[in-house]
């Protein structure tokens, strides 16, 4: 139930030409032959109420995820923690097995990433994102993701909508 009041909020400012172009979208997703990395992708920038759409193929090129957490030294470090090692073993486990300077370099750019507004943006939520657009097609379902981006210099995150042919924006402009 919170999610389509998320979704609802979400939308209230699409203008009416917008608001078609979503059906339009959704046809166009209904009319595909099932999976294909060239569905589209919905891009709402609401400070320049702007909605745009990008192939899934080109989503990278336009928000690129962030997966300097990663790295395979942290991925490593992590794991060797979890089956229980002292986390000073780990690191020195970690500098023998990829050197000192690499896992300065992978820890640096995951703290600098921090310092940075990529608004939750990650290479794990762009996966599932993927994954998930691929399983609901593959289930005969018309959906389309729309990332309404996070406003410049904030620290809110990107939200992921799914809309489809029920969300209830389009029930009353389909009617």
């Amino acid at each position: 139930m919170a999610e389509v009041d998320t979704t609802t909020h979400a939308l209230a400012g699409l203008t009416e030409r917008q608001q078609r172009g979503l059906i339009e979208v959704l046809d166009e997703v209904r009319r595909a032959e099932g999976w294909s990395w060239q569905l589209p992708v919905l891009l709402r920038e609401r400070c320049w109420l702007r909605l745009s759409r990008t192939p899934l193929t080109e989503l990278h090129r336009w928000l690129p995820p962030d997966g300097r957490d990663e790295a395979p030294e942290l991925v490593h470090y992590r794991r060797l923690l979890q089956q229980g090692m002292d986390p000073l073993l780990a690191q020195q486990n970690c500098w023998r097995e990829f050197g000192i300077e690499d896992c300065q370099r992978a820890l640096q750019d995951y703290w600098n990433s921090r310092d940075t507004a990529l608004h939750g943006w990650t290479a794990e939520r762009y996966r599932q994102l993927v994954s998930s657009y691929r399983e609901r097609i593959e289930r005969g379902i018309t959906v389309v993701p729309m990332l309404v981006l996070a406003r410049k210099n904030s620290v809110e995150c990107h939200q992921l909508l799914w809309i489809t042919e029920t969300t209830p924006v389009m029930r009353h402009t389909c009617a």
